[in-house]
């Protein structure tokens, strides 16, 4: 299987299955110097762990990061990092019954197809549970942007919409997305969603999310023309993520409903020699270039596919069957999506940063 890597200048290259011995990453293009630790990834990863609430899957990770390679002395020599993480409560029987079917919404049907063999052990290769590696790759992505940068980026996200149910803008607050199991800034609406997505949970369905990440500081001019897009890379970031099905940038698709006249971000001078923007529907790009205002992304993440409602599908012999998904799964997997959003922003962001410097010199 080709295509394991992530990003250009720096670059992470995940291994490992849902069920196999562990999973891992090697990240390449760290600078040296940098003072990193395991505590510092652990941080991050703790984040996303599943377990933490009955509003996630109940498998029992605590996804302990051991550094392989790439520091001395708590700091990155310059050379490849590898990261691992062992698996610890793989239940592969839950899987037993599907080897010979294909469950409706997953990747199982399309492994086949394409390699002739499939690990239907917790999907194997196309399970969440490889995001957990995205995030410790984040994790130094978040080091290095501290160690190159004057004023650290800050890149956060939160959950903006359950299902149907959508926040209130004017609750919004940054300092709630650690204080509720759903990463949402909204405090009233999160209080709202527990109540719904148990009844959901318990009734054997799932829902989706959309995700909302914003990062703040990002230096003027970072992304290329044409093919290198600050916002393409960003776009291709999130959309490798689980389960997401869109991605928009800015006011996104709402722009198709607004004139140009409302739609363009205008341009004033300020009183000390420099400028600013009256709005942001652009979402901090322009042109593929960083415009210095924040950047603004949004996904969508489907329903998980794993439920314990009945559904038509085939099996291994072309026959019709119906399938409901045992185990232990997330009734909304958009609720963990929030750190691997925020890891692949940083990556992306520090890979950019990187391609800048390559080019045009050290940023200003």
């Amino acid at each position: 299987m080709a295509s394991n890597s992530f990003g250009h200048n720096f670059k992470f290259t995940s291994f490992g299955e849902s069920h196999g011995k562990a999973i891992g990453c090697v990240v390449d293009g760290i600078p040296p110097l940098v003072e990193i630790e395991e505590k510092d990834i652990q941080y991050y990863l703790d984040r996303r762990k599943p377990g933490q609430s009955k509003f996630v899957t109940q498998r029992k990770e605590n996804d302990i990061v051991e550094i392989l390679s790439g520091t001395f002395e708590g700091k990155t020599t310059g050379h490849p990092m590898a990261l691992l993480i062992k698996n610890e409560d793989q239940r592969s029987k839950d899987y037993s019954e599907i080897s010979k079917q294909f469950r409706p919404g997953h990747a199982d049907i399309t492994y086949q197809n394409k390699y002739g063999i499939r690990d239907f052990r917790g999907g194997g290769r196309s399970s969440a549970r490889e995001t957990a590696v995205r995030v410790a790759a984040g994790a130094i992505a978040f080091k290095v942007l501290e160690y190159k940068l004057n004023k650290p980026i800050n890149i956060r996200a939160s959950v903006i919409q359950m299902g149907p149910n959508k926040i209130n803008r004017k609750n919004f607050d940054w300092d709630e997305i650690n204080r509720n199991p759903f990463f949402c800034a909204d405090a009233k609406a999160a209080k709202e969603w527990e109540i719904w997505l148990d009844d959901l949970r318990k009734n054997g369905n799932s829902t989706g999310a959309i995700i909302e990440v914003i990062a703040e500081n990002v230096p003027r001019g970072i992304g290329s023309p044409i093919y290198k897009k600050l916002d393409t890379q960003i776009a291709e970031a999130l959309m490798s993520i689980n389960a997401v099905k869109g991605v928009e940038i800015g006011t996104g698709f709402e722009l198709a409903s607004l004139t140009g006249f409302e739609a363009n971000d205008e341009i004033f001078p300020d009183n000390k020699g420099d400028y600013y923007f009256g709005s942001n529907h652009s979402g901090g790009i322009l042109g593929g270039i960083s415009s210095g205002q924040p950047i603004v992304a949004r996904f969508v993440v489907k329903p998980t596919s794993s439920i314990l409602k009945e559904k038509n599908s085939i099996n291994m012999n072309n026959e019709s069957i119906q399938i409901k998904t045992k185990g232990r799964h997330d009734p909304c997997v958009g609720i963990r999506a929030v750190p691997v959003a925020e890891a692949m922003m940083a990556v992306t962001l520090l890979d950019q940063i990187l391609e800048h410097e390559s080019q045009i010199g050290a940023l200003k």
